[in-house]
């Protein structure tokens, strides 16, 4: 599969093992793909999210992921669904940063060290990986590249995808975007 990935999806997977790094975390996930796609220049990733004012909202987008890493990567459905039942989960991860410490429901671990170096990537960013393929091939494209790991991060229930529509990329909009002859995805 890695084969079919292009120089700018093969950058977005290099640029998110190097997130991982700075953030010590134990893996790669889905999250770091997304903020390694938000590094890139003169792509279509990097087209889309300028069309859609993503751009310059970078700082927000991660706040609403840290956000979400505060509660325990719960999506704001699960967080709905918890509170239709009476569960508040901010009076939840209140309680347990009170008793235990800021994030403390984050997973922000120190790194087990590895002999090999390497950090291995999550279920969710192999899952998202493994989908680019199928939207590269339900497009009808020959290679990967990372408009097609963008719509497939999307295109995936979870935090990630809640992030990109909270702030205006749908996997309905990203499509818009991309497809937009100008680029602008305004015009559509």
């Amino acid at each position: 599969m890695f084969e079919r990935f292009t120089e700018a999806a093969r950058a977005v997977v290099k640029g998110a093992v190097a997130h991982a790094e700075r953030q010590d975390a134990d893996s790669v996930t889905d999250e770091h793909l997304l903020l390694a796609l938000l590094d890139l220049e003169g792509t279509p990733s990097a087209a889309a999210f300028a069309a859609l004012g993503i751009s310059s909202r970078r700082a927000s987008m991660e706040s609403a992921l840290a956000e979400a890493r505060r509660r325990g990567g719960l999506t704001r459905a699960d967080t709905d669904a918890l509170a239709g039942i009476g569960i508040d989960v901010t009076e939840i991860v209140s309680k347990i940063e009170a008793a235990h410490g800021t994030g403390a429901l984050a997973g922000d671990r120190p790194a087990k060290r590895r002999r090999s170096g390497h950090r291995p990537f999550t279920r969710p960013a192999k899952d998202a990986l493994e989908k680019s393929l199928r939207v590269a091939l339900g497009r009808g494209d020959r290679h990967i590249g990372d408009e097609h790991l963008l719509l497939a991060l999307a295109a995936r229930p979870g935090v990630v995808a809640d992030v990109l529509a909270e702030h205006g990329a749908t996997h309905g909009a990203l499509e818009r975007a991309m497809s937009a002859p100008d680029g602008d995805a305004r015009a559509s």
